[in-house]
């Protein structure tokens, strides 16, 4: 695990944290597919977005191919500590295109697979999916499913790989930090 230096940028200051473990590992001890596909239908986005459930394919296959996994966490520390929650994705959203964008070179450079954040798609300004639609991904060259979307445990692999505990909010106020999690299966 290595620890990346601290920036300073805007009104938020941005560590990242990256852990490399083998894929084995991963599947074995941080995926459940049952238990977080069940968390993924009570989201309105469960079926109406390319990148989150349910699949048309077994989704551990698309993991066989590689041998390590390298995760990648990002903390978000808001320098204001009375934020509202509804400026979290005006904090989110720089970071998520900044590390969406270095997750889809080293998929490039490792020809590896990427996985990308929950939430709205980074690629279509707002505008509906167009798998509800029946219509096929409108950008496909860089939308990633999220690790859970494939049944990955955030909060034990932030606890347990990066050393980080997520934190909620409260009383719709702004927790003391937001956490990014994103990954890359890959092959040294």
């Amino acid at each position: 695990m290595s620890h990346g230096a601290t920036m300073e940028e805007k009104n938020y200051d941005v560590q990242e944290v990256v852990a490399v473990v083998d894929r084995d590992r991963y599947v074995r001890e941080f995926r459940d597919v049952p238990t977080f596909e069940a968390c993924c239908k009570q989201c309105p986005n469960y079926g109406n977005r390319w990148g989150c459930p349910p699949f048309d394919h077994d989704t551990l296959q698309d993991l066989l191919p590689y041998e390590k996994v390298k995760i990648i966490g990002v903390k978000i520390t808001p320098h204001d500590e009375k934020l509202p929650l509804s400026q979290a994705q005006s904090l989110m959203r720089p970071e998520i295109e900044r590390v969406n964008k270095r997750l889809l070179e080293m998929e490039r450079e490792k020809g590896g697979l990427a996985f990308g954040f929950v939430g709205d798609c980074p690629y279509c300004n707002g505008a509906p999916c167009a798998r509800l639609h029946g219509e096929p991904c409108r950008h496909p060259q860089v939308v990633r499913p999220s690790l859970e979307a494939f049944g990955f445990d955030i909060g034990k692999t932030t606890r347990e790989l990066l050393g980080i505990e997520i934190q909620w909010s409260r009383d719709k106020r702004m927790p003391k930090f937001l956490t990014l999690v994103c990954g890359l299966f890959y092959n040294e």
